[in-house]
């Protein structure tokens, strides 16, 4: 069974959120901390994790990232 995450990302002041969602939550949190999870958490400094979800379908973890 293949898990999906669904997580939240913020800045240091909690002002900036990003949403997201991978197969492998620790290596995508390490892209993040490392300046590699995408252009707009490198360009607003937002790589501290404050929640996650875990999935067992893919499906339901599309669906809660756009709720």
């Amino acid at each position: 069974m293949k898990l999906s995450y669904v997580y939240i990302l913020v800045n240091e002041y909690r002002t900036t959120f990003y949403i997201g969602m991978t197969s492998n939550l620790k290596e995508r949190i390490n892209q993040h901390k490392n300046g590699l999870g995408s252009k707009f958490t490198s360009k607003y400094n937002v790589k501290d994790l404050i929640y996650f979800e875990e999935f067992t379908d893919i499906n339901q973890a599309i669906l809660r990232e756009k709720n």
